[in-house]
């Protein structure tokens, strides 16, 4: 595999080498640059005489373009491909594949250009053997970009030390609405949180300076540009129904910060923006992405997006030509995409299109070593076995970072009379109930491999192994009067599950076709109704009713239900999201006191089904609105309870010209070191436009010592505490805890860009 380090932005050298390429190559083979309409399961197979070769389909491809863009998802194993650890490639293979892959396809035109491999990782290389992480929702909720960086750069190095050059990674949207299935991608519903965990995504995952690829790293291709979490009724892929200022202080933060840190990638969304589907709006990938933000990577259309244009545009060519137009680079699955060999023969426009969005993938191409000259770091010389020692360490690396987050992400919702922690050696009988009591693959979310046997514990197993001399009982279903006799303690593993069964039937876009046999959340899983699915929220009740002991709920789940109930009927109540494989023992642990939870809602909960969407930082607060239902939230974004206190203080603030010193002192007066969460809220009063309820202006975890304390301080730039236009009329709110202060913006001296107040330019 050719080399992944290279430099950044554009040198004279790189120039000069994808100009003298892009002038030898036909129009054809221009286009099949941005040709990535393979399934990459399907274009790779095992050859009787041992090993693999290409299959007739890719080899067809080949011969038709003198080459290939990119090719996804040849490593990809999970219910939609049908790869299994029967069949599928096994990580030891990787390398070898990819290798054989592309030896092919640099030799196909006689140009020297290698292929882009595109494997989906939104969190964790979706192929066999690949490390998972929590989903994005459940990281959210621990607040820590710093460890998600880590993390993201051991999931990187196991997709580089595999050949992998494009990781696909979710990222930009943001949870607006539930009943979406997608809730488990996003990092949450505040701007600011997600653009921080995205900028630690890429930092992490591309390992070197802004707008390169550094040794052990890929390149990142950020999921969905843009809004897609808007869609109304949270129906995947629809319209979103937004303004633009909502669209650039809620949905852009996140893209921005990710050019910022030096993205190579996006990929632009299915759904539409005021009857503007993302494919084909320039406006958006052009002039904001790149004109505005000064974005040079590549943007790729999301599964047979471009397809779906030929709606609007009437027929396939049009549709990408539209595409090509509005800043598309890169096709996926399409076949729109390839006719525009034909558009640009017929209009020099087009080719003009198709010249520069071949050039953007040449570039790139440069940047992580696939074109003829770049030095190879040795796996086309046949050095796989360091890639496979690669592959060993980077997994190690991964799975540790992953047990990390998964302590990280759960969420103490409710503790009756402090209930928790438990003490291990004080139940003698434990009842674990409900519908993931025992099921591992409710603990992992949607794209995601089969798992190697015996790699993931149960909640039952964990439990078991944590409590060795007590009686561990898991009946299905509701547990009966002779269950629950002489329990100290039931646990109920409440919640949903994105698991898709190989019976399943999919869209061509990999979506659930249809109803679901399993899944109550992921792609294709929008849901209508908010409760938990099935008949939980009675089970909770008939455990209640018949119970003489306390009852504590763990809700495994990848999107916020109303938990109304749940609360009501419990004393205890952790909120877990998808925690990965290293879940339920993390789960058990903090529910004995191994370790305090102290993450935090990434959302809103809802306290009642018909009231969503209902988001914090909305511009009217939602209390004692509809006479059904009075105080619609449960429980606030950023609600978090701990087993210790910690103590806040002192919250002061201070405008300078351009910034806002804000500082708080946590004190911990505890008996061990306290993990702590810091959210700075904001109301912003006195501009142009309505003010939102509250908005999250800086956080930061830190650690604090026992019987210490520590000064909390930002240095925040004087446009995010001040809300826009607001000129000498500005006045902001702090909140942070039980603590209030009000800034108001320095008052500077007129100086030659501010004239008087009496001057005619005011």
């Amino acid at each position: 595999m050719p080399s992944a380090e290279a430099g950044p932005a554009s040198t004279p050298s790189r120039t000069s080498r994808v100009e003298r390429l892009l002038a030898k190559l036909s129009p054809r083979e221009k286009v099949g640059q941005l040709n990535q309409r393979l399934y990459g399961w399907q274009a790779v197979e095992r050859d009787p005489r041992g090993g693999f070769r290409l299959t007739g389909l890719a080899r067809a491809e080949l011969d038709r373009w003198g080459g290939l863009g990119a090719l996804y998802g040849v490593f990809r194993a999970d219910a939609w491909s049908g790869r299994t650890w029967a069949d599928g490639i096994r990580p030891e293979e990787r390398a070898e594949v990819a290798a054989l892959v592309q030896d092919e396809v640099s030799r196909a035109g006689g140009h020297g250009i290698g292929v882009l491999l595109s494997e989906e990782a939104p969190h964790g290389h979706q192929a066999l053997g690949g490390t998972l992480l929590p989903t994005n929702l459940a990281v959210a909720a621990g607040w820590d970009p710093a460890l998600l960086a880590e993390a993201a750069a051991a999931v990187a190095a196991e997709l580089a030390a595999s050949g992998v050059h494009l990781a696909l990674v979710s990222a930009l949207d943001l949870l607006r609405d539930p009943r979406w299935g997608r809730a488990e991608e996003c990092f949450g519903e505040d701007p600011l949180l997600a653009a921080e965990l995205t900028r630690a995504l890429v930092i992490g995952m591309q390992g070197a300076e802004r707008g390169a690829v550094g040794r052990g790293g890929v390149a990142i291709v950020l999921k969905h540009l843009a809004a897609q979490g808007e869609a109304v009724g949270g129906r995947n892929g629809q319209s979103a129904v937004i303004g633009p200022r909502d669209l650039r202080e809620l949905h852009l933060p996140a893209a921005r910060a990710a050019v910022e840190a030096g993205a190579l990638g996006f990929m632009a969304a299915y759904n539409d923006i005021d009857g503007v589907p993302c494919c084909a709006n320039r406006g958006l990938l052009t002039g904001f992405l790149r004109d505005e933000c000064g974005f040079d990577g590549i943007v790729m259309a999301d599964g047979l997006a471009v397809d779906r244009l030929s709606t609007m545009t009437g027929d396939p060519v049009s549709a990408a030509v539209a595409a090509i137009e509005a800043g598309v680079d890169l096709s996926l699955w399409d076949e729109s995409f390839p006719l525009l060999e034909q558009a640009a023969v017929a209009d020099p426009r087009v080719a003009e299109l198709v010249d520069a969005a071949c050039r953007r993938v040449l570039t790139l191409k440069h940047r992580v070593g696939l074109l003829g000259d770049t030095t190879p770091d040795g796996v086309l010389g046949a050095a796989l076995g360091g890639r496979r020692e690669a592959l060993v360490l980077a997994g190690r690396a991964a799975d540790g970072l992953s047990r990390r987050l998964a302590r990280q992400s759960l969420v103490l919702l409710h503790n009756a009379g402090g209930l928790l922690p438990l003490e291990p050696r004080s139940p003698a009988k434990v009842v674990l109930a409900g519908p993931n009591a025992r099921d591992v693959t409710a603990l992992l979310g949607d794209y995601v491999p089969p798992l190697p046997p015996g790699s993931a514990a149960g909640l039952d197993l964990a439990l078991r192994q944590a409590l060795p001399d007590a009686e561990v009982v898991c009946p299905p279903g509701i547990p009966t009067a002779a269950d629950l006799s002489g329990a100290d303690l039931v646990i109920l593993a409440l919640g949903g599950t994105s698991h898709r069964s190989y019976a399943e039937e999919f869209a061509a876009n990999g979506a659930i076709a249809g109803q679901a046999a399993t899944a109550t959340a992921g792609e294709g899983v929008d849901l209508a109704g908010l409760s938990l699915p099935g008949d939980q929220d009675d089970l909770v009740a008939a455990v209640r009713e018949r119970a003489c002991c306390p009852v504590v709920a763990v809700v495994i789940a990848g999107r916020p239900h109303v938990l109304t109930g749940v609360l009501a009927h419990t004393d205890a109540l952790l909120w877990a999201g998808y925690p990965g494989p290293h879940g339920s023992h993390a789960i058990v642990d903090a529910l004995f006191g191994a370790y305090e939870p102290v993450g935090r809602l990434p959302f809103t909960a809802p306290g009642h089904p018909g009231a969503v969407p209902v988001r914090y930082n909305d511009r009217h607060p939602a209390g004692d609105v509809y006479r059904d239902a009075p105080d619609p939230v449960l429980f606030p974004f950023g609600h978090g309870l701990r087993y210790r206190p910690v103590h806040f203080a002192r919250l002061t603030a201070e405008a300078g010209a351009d910034t806002v010193r804000v500082s708080v002192e946590v004190t911990n007066p505890g008996g061990g070191p306290a993990e702590v969460v810091v959210p700075l809220f904001g109301h912003r009063a006195g501009g142009g436009v309505l003010p939102r309820v509250r908005e999250l202006l800086a956080f930061r975890r830190v650690t604090v010592p026992a019987g210490d304390r520590a000064t909390v301080a930002w240095d925040l730039p004087a446009a995010r505490c001040f809300a826009e236009g607001a000129a000498g009329r500005a006045r902001t709110d702090l909140y942070l805890a039980d603590l209030h202060a009000t800034i108001r913006p320095a008052v500077r001296p007129p100086g030659p860009a501010d004239p008087l107040p009496n001057s005619e330019e005011s």
